[in-house]
């Protein structure tokens, strides 16, 4: 019985954890009148976060291994659940983003050592059964945490999103103190510093300066940062190519199927995930809905997700992993495309078809993607596979939302200016930047039809340009993983692949 106490703990963890990547979307637009913030402070909300989680997490695991993963979960539990209380108290946006950083090394710590806990404390069948309720329990916090979130921003405050770990947080420590059981691995890999140090320091750059290059006019500074980007990414890869124990092992990606495994986690990210941020600033300060009501109309995304997945999970060993791969990045590419073109006066429901396409779409990629970031490694090596795999998702969402911020202020700075001049309009006086007054829904305060007019106009013109944008990395990264992820790069391949005489016909993988 005490090895089911260490599947509630995990799972609890895991809800937690996963709840705070999509709850906090349908405050931002709160967190933003209350806290006085600039459009890039809300990037940073979410980005800090996504960047620290992907630092972190395959260093965490190679921690665990040596320490202890009980040990590290409930490091990870504690740095977590301190954290969300310093979000919630937030007086500034840097303090909010300093948390939320904090958040995302504590999230990496649990999200490392979760799966590690469950196959220790499970063997043969019960152990599938343990992996499919975690499965169901990261699909139900993607499905519920729109509404959620409005539900307490609504009712509370979106100090009520980070609170609420609060309690949940302290009971998993207690739950995990009293049942879940200490597990190691005594021949575990050093820790690599070097890498983890290079590797995290170039995702900030980058980040960095796509979300700042716009508001320094892409100055010299931030073309440096760029550049310091490209130079400790390649010192990155050469240190992994030379460590005896690296923590991104580059020998995985010669295998194509391994390549296109991580290049659809990337791009799954990229091109919905971090469109999630422009889609609620669109559905909450351009069409005026609050925070309860934009994260009903979200759930079409998440509830046909949580329900196709475990369809399509099924279906993907009968008829090939690749294809719900590609499939679904092509769903999402197409739902994407429908959702491109909205104008001034468009209702919320214009997006319903591509909500629709885009669900269905994640429920098709999510159980394959994890089928084939492990099915192409041996088992000793599939914990770091999935770390790899979970490090790409990551990444995406960081890179995804700081690259399509610098396009979407790019092109409503640009599309108001020439718009305003035709008309004959400025900008009434304040603070901050145009964009940042279109996008915070500055334009429905002011007691003006045509500047209303010129505003929703121009933040239409940049909504479109990155949908547009993002339909086609979607459909690209479709095409390479239907392309790249081949049935013969997986475990055992060789053995599906030829039959014993009168045996039946291999299923395709």
């Amino acid at each position: 019985m005490a090895k089911w106490w260490t599947l509630v703990a995990v799972c609890v963890a895991t809800f937690m954890l996963l709840l705070d990547v999509t709850i906090v979307n349908v405050a931002l637009p709160y967190i933003e009148r209350d806290l006085k913030s600039s459009f890039s402070d809300l990037q940073w909300v979410v980005d800090a976060y996504a960047l620290t989680l992907a630092a972190m997490l395959l260093t965490a695991g190679s921690i665990a291994d040596g320490m202890g993963r009980r040990k590290v979960f409930l490091i990870g539990l504690g740095i977590f659940t301190a954290a969300s209380a310093l979000c919630g108290l937030a007086q500034t946006s840097l303090m909010l983003n300093l948390a939320r950083a904090l958040q995302g090394v504590g999230g990496a710590f649990m999200f490392a050592t979760a799966l590690a806990l469950i196959a220790s404390a499970y063997q043969g069948r019960d152990r599938g059964t343990a992996l499919g309720l975690w499965g169901a329990t990261t699909g139900a916090a993607v499905a519920v945490g729109p509404l959620v979130g409005g539900v307490l921003v609504q009712v509370i405050g979106w100090e009520a999103i980070f609170f609420v770990n609060v309690p949940i947080g302290l009971g998993a420590i207690a739950l995990t103190l009293a049942k879940v059981a200490e597990s190691k691995d005594p021949s575990g890999a050093r820790i690599d510093w070097a890498g983890t140090v290079t590797f995290s320091g170039s995702l900030f750059l980058l980040v960095f300066g796509l979300i700042r290059g716009n508001a320094e006019n892409w100055s010299g500074a931030i073309i440096a940062c760029l550049i310091g980007a490209a130079v400790l990414m390649a010192a990155f890869l050469v240190i992994e190519r030379r460590m005896a124990y690296p923590m991104l092992d580059l020998t995985l990606f010669r295998k194509p199927a391994f390549v296109g495994a991580s290049i659809a986690a990337f791009v799954l990210s990229a091109s919905m995930f971090a469109m999630f941020l422009y889609l609620t600033l669109y559905i909450q300060n351009i069409l005026g809905y609050t925070a309860l009501e934009s994260g009903l109309r979200f759930m079409p995304v998440t509830l046909l997700s949580f329900l196709v997945a475990p369809v399509s999970g099924k279906l993907a060993e009968q008829l090939g992993v690749r294809w719900f791969l590609g499939g679904g990045l092509l769903l999402i590419g197409v739902g994407l495309l429908l959702m491109h073109g909205v104008t001034p006066g468009d209702g919320w429901t214009t997006l319903l078809p591509g909500f629709l396409l885009c669900g269905v779409g994640i429920g098709a990629i999510n159980p394959a993607l994890a089928t084939a970031a492990i099915g192409v490694v041996e088992p000793r090596r599939s914990g770091m596979a999935s770390g790899i795999n979970s490090t790409f998702r990551q990444v995406g969402i960081a890179t995804g939302i700081a690259a399509w911020g610098a396009l979407f202020t790019h092109k409503v700075a640009s599309t108001f200016a020439d718009q305003a001049q035709s008309a004959g309009l400025k900008r009434p006086a304040g603070g901050g930047s145009v964009s940042d007054f279109i996008a915070f829904g500055g334009a429905s305060r002011v007691h003006d039809p045509k500047l209303l007019r010129v505003a929703e106009s121009a933040f239409d013109a940049g909504l479109n340009h990155i949908l547009l944008i993002a339909a086609i990395v979607a459909l690209v990264g479709a095409v390479l993983a239907a392309v790249l992820v081949r049935p013969s790069d997986f475990v055992g391949a060789a053995d599906r692949t030829t039959p014993r005489r009168g045996a039946a016909a291999p299923e395709p993988v």
